[in-house]
């Protein structure tokens, strides 16, 4: 039986005081919307629909789902009744859940949907929450679900509940579409609220069953900048130990920052204050950090990169970097390569067994395989209209302060004397010095 979704996403999210909308606020680098769909894919939904306005809709194809707008927005109900009216009608499961709850797992949905596989017509998520809390009341006779009061609604003796409805309902699709259309606005908003189906199906003779969520905190909304953050910390220990049980240490998992999608293989070492993001792969035994942040790249077996920014770079096995390097996109290191302290690489291939140990800038560059690049050397790549390239290669010695201006080849075996501005294609073997550079005699 098929089990589709549909995710509110609607919502202004005003006390974020932010032009973003609310569910593309960013936690660990996706937006918080993703992280709902990705745990609704991975519980097994087969389709997922989101109700959303102007602001968010734009973001969504990237997203992988579609949506449909929510024009004018009247509470809850109204908009799962937009989201059924998207949907074929099925005799499956709906489930629906909100965006803006980054901390639900793929596990706390599968729960959920659980609950109606014995014939109930909704399963609803409940969690035990400390007081004062402007979530709505779950009211309970005999132990069951009797209803669900919002708080602008409930009396004195209901507040002083403390089992709180979560937003997420897993629904016999037949029986909601039974009902939805029979939501009224008398309540104290003016609003059609979803959480009224629970009074009419129960007194329909339908079934409802509450399943509790073991910790309150994973079922938290976010509503502002402080949430935010807090949402943030506990995803990111997530993350962190998750890796941790892997067989990667992490030395500091309060300082080390991951996004979602890292491979990290067994027996690395990431070291305070290090950030790694984008679908990064970080080989076995490789040291990273401190003060690191690695994106987008793909580093080998054994690398060592320490205070450094490393940006859509490939890192060979065994290669070390910094500390204070900045490898810009574009790069593909090779192994055994040394990086040193205050060296820029952009769009340079460096081959096995290179060295740039200090105070240099490589942009649109090759250096060949064992080459050497003497301190202060940079590659003028860059005319005033156009980006041209460098290429260096084996065993050349660049010497210190070397400017080379590009286009130019530096052949293999050459050397470049300390100070040489090189304006001119060196040959194989042959040594250059001075401004501009001209070629020495060939030793006898």
């Amino acid at each position: 039986m098929s089990v589709r979704a549909i995710v509110l996403a609607a919502g202004k999210g005003t006390r974020m005081k932010s032009a973003l909308p609310k569910v593309m606020h960013e936690i660990c680098g996706r937006p918080m919307l993703w992280y709902t769909l990705r745990a609704l894919r991975e519980a097994g939904v087969d389709e997922i629909v989101v109700v959303t306005n102007r602001e968010v809709e734009p973001s969504l194809a990237a997203l992988g789902v579609h949506g449909v707008l929510q024009e004018p927005q009247l509470g809850t109900g109204h908009a799962v009744q937009v989201g059924l009216a998207a949907l074929t009608a099925s005799s499956g499961t709906i489930v629906v859940a909100y965006g803006d709850m980054p901390l639900v797992d793929a596990a706390i949905f599968r729960n959920v949907i659980g609950g109606i596989a014995d014939g109930a017509a909704l399963a609803l998520l409940t969690a035990r929450m400390p007081l004062p809390s402007n979530f709505g009341r779950v009211v309970r006779r005999g132990g069951g679900v009797a209803k669900i009061v919002e708080v602008r609604d409930a009396s004195p003796d209901e507040l002083l509940l403390d089992e709180m409805n979560a937003g997420i309902y897993a629904y016999d699709e037949t029986k909601l579409r039974a009902v939805i259309v029979d939501l009224r606005a008398d309540n104290a908003q003016k609003e059609f609220y979803l959480t009224d189906t629970v009074e009419l199906m129960l007194s329909r003779g339908d079934r409802v069953v509450p399943i509790v969520a073991s910790d309150y905190r994973f079922v938290l909304g976010i509503n502002d900048r402080v949430e935010l953050a807090s949402a943030r910390t506990i995803l990111n220990a997530r993350l962190c130990e998750s890796h941790m049980r892997a067989g990667v240490t992490i030395v500091d998992p309060a300082t080390t920052y991951l996004e979602p999608d890292l491979a990290i293989g067994a027996d690395t070492i990431v070291f305070p204050n290090t950030t790694i993001g984008g679908e990064t792969a970080i080989g076995s035994g490789a040291r990273i950090g401190p003060n690191t942040r690695i994106v987008w790249s793909q580093i080998g077996d054994g690398v060592r990169i320490t205070e450094s920014v490393v940006s859509e770079t490939t890192i060979g096995a065994k290669t070390t970097v910094g500390p204070f390097a900045h490898l810009r996109a574009g790069n593909d290191v090779g192994a055994g390569v040394h990086i040193g302290n205050f060296v820029e690489l952009k769009k340079t291939t460096m081959r096995a067994g290179a060295k740039a140990g200090h105070l240099t800038y490589l942009g649109d560059t090759t250096v060949g395989e064992r080459a050497n690049i003497g301190a202060g050397t940079i590659t003028c790549n860059y005319d005033g209209k156009r980006k041209h390239r460098t290429a260096i290669g084996a065993d050349a010695f660049v010497g210190s302060n070397s400017s080379l201006v590009a286009p130019i080849t530096i052949g293999d075996g050459a050397t470049t004397g300390a100070g040489a501005v090189v304006i001119r294609d060196v040959s194989p073997g042959e040594r250059v010095v001075g401004n501009p550079a001209r070629v020495l005699p060939m030793k006898p």
